[in-house]
């Protein structure tokens, strides 16, 4: 679940200062992430990682960038430690919820879905910006993973009712009914 972009650092992280240009580096290897072919995963790894090495030991940053490595070459188990430490090392702002949203999805991805969800729904009550609708999306996925699609189709349909040019009173009350009426009598 890697963005293709990156937000200037001031705005993406209150972690702490940071050289601008190792995060234009970062940056930079991010967008080659696209032409580094499948069997050759531990590569784009390992420029990520040399990048890291730059960072002080106690920096979230880094394995925050590992995690996303590992998430982004197919290793959601793991990217789920290294997530975890990112935010334990204090990863906050754009970035932390960036981190708390593809922890919730890899976390699912191995099969701990309920902890994906009790992860993120504190986020749908977070300040917004424009991860909500990833927020939702990944916590319908999760809900999903649990068998519980008619919450996570209301999610999207929340996310989606913003988005659409006419109906959005119409799907925004919809999504509300999904998870409003029992169960015997939802539409």
């Amino acid at each position: 679940m890697r963005s293709k972009q990156r937000l200037s650092w001031a705005r993406v992280c209150e972690c702490g200062p940071v050289n601008q240009d190792w995060e234009d580096r970062v940056s930079a290897a991010w967008a080659t992430f696209d032409s580094y072919p499948e069997d050759r995963a531990a590569d784009f790894r390992a420029v990520i990682d040399t990048l890291v090495a730059e960072l002080p030991d106690d920096s979230p940053l880094g394995p925050f960038e590992q995690a996303c490595a590992w998430d982004s070459t197919g290793h959601s188990d793991k990217a789920v430690p290294l997530y975890r430490e990112a935010l334990a090392r204090g990863l906050n702002g754009y970035k932390g919820r960036r981190a708390k949203i593809q922890l919730s999805s890899s976390l699912r991805n191995v099969g701990q879905a309920e902890e994906g969800v009790k992860l993120l729904t504190p986020e749908l009550d977070a300040p917004s910006d424009e991860l909500d609708d990833a927020v939702r999306a990944t916590l319908a996925l999760c809900l999903s993973s649990l068998g519980r699609d008619r919450e996570g189709l209301a999610l999207v349909l929340e996310a989606l009712a913003s988005h659409l040019p006419r109906y959005q009173r119409s799907m925004a009350n919809y999504a509300r009914e999904l998870v409003a009426a029992p169960v015997g009598n939802r539409p």
